[in-house]
């Protein structure tokens, strides 16, 4: 056994068992990653694929624990490269973020900008994606921290930090009948509603705010950005529902905002990494201005 066959597996692992673009990723033929699999499940005495005819499928119950193994390998080997990374230059490397839509508009833009002031040297790579998504990225390595709203505290190996608190705004043309009087869920539900799609941005609370009063929305259109919501109330196609941190009193002059913080649980942005993975100092750094910007905005709200 080694290194280059421990690489291989979790390689394969992350290219869906394809025998090519595995050896493309390290850079050998197809042949020797035959070869150097063949070579490892010999020494081992006992398949790690379940294989159809010549093609990997799926890995064994073998596999699969000797997968949890490997990932502790390479988990290891990225914090030693961290740590000495770190040791010789810590104003220097690349900050990967994966996030929302949202998020990357309308929180992150203040916290990065004074990061970036003292960190001018660390490159920033942002990852847009849905809340699953962001925690399939920092198990692959592809993200160093998740900023979101959705899931993140329903994983067991991440360190989950609570961030700020956010409640949802009704948003509607000027002069229409819900940008007066007494905003309710009934008003509300007798609409036809644009909001965000299913796992972003609190869907989940709206949808329980109704739920628990047993109203059902009339949703005609669903969005993971904010702005395509908004794009569409504007042409008048119905009421939409989004963070109320989206509405931008200069830019959305023509859409008249209504606080729904009375009627809809409000929302935690989280922030999230891997529990074992070393965090270069500018990173730790990074999250802590992201808690100074969220402290900001709760006594901005107060």
């Amino acid at each position: 056994m080694n290194l280059s066959q421990i690489e291989l597996f979790r390689v394969l692992q992350e290219n869906d068992f394809n025998l090519s673009k595995a050896a493309e990723k390290m850079h050998v033929v197809q042949s020797a990653v035959s070869r150097q699999l063949q070579l490892f499940e010999e020494e081992l005495g006992s398949p790690l694929y379940e294989r159809q005819g010549k093609k990997l499928i799926g890995l064994t119950t073998l596999g699969r624990r000797i997968m949890k193994e490997v990932a502790a390998i390479n988990l290891a080997k990225t914090n030693i490269q961290s740590i000495a990374a770190d040791y010789i230059d810590s104003n220097q490397g690349v900050l990967h973020i994966a996030t929302t839509h949202t998020q990357a508009k309308y929180f992150l833009p203040k916290p990065i900008l004074r990061f970036r002031e003292k960190y001018p040297g660390v490159r920033i790579y942002m990852i847009e994606a849905s809340p699953e998504q962001l925690i399939n990225k920092l198990h692959t390595r592809q993200a160093d921290i998740a900023i979101c709203t959705e899931k993140v505290g329903e994983v067991a190996d991440l360190v989950v930090k609570p961030c700020y608190e956010w409640h949802h705004a009704a948003v509607v043309p000027q002069r229409h009948p819900l940008s007066e009087g007494n905003i309710s869920l009934e008003r509300l539900a007798s609409y036809p509603i644009l909001t965000y799609s299913f796992g972003f941005t609190g869907r989940s609370n709206i949808e329980s705010a109704f739920k628990n009063t047993n109203m059902e929305l009339d949703i005609i259109l669903a969005a993971a950005d904010t702005d395509v919501i908004k794009t569409y109330v504007r042409l008048g196609m119905g009421a939409g529902i989004i963070a109320g941190m989206a509405y931008d009193p200069a830019m959305d002059q023509d859409l008249a905002a209504r606080d729904l913080s009375h009627l809809i649980p409000c929302s935690k942005t989280k922030i999230a990494y891997l529990k074992n993975n070393y965090l270069p100092l500018y990173t730790q750094h990074f999250i802590d201005e992201l808690l100074v910007a969220a402290n900001e905005l709760n006594l901005h709200k107060n």
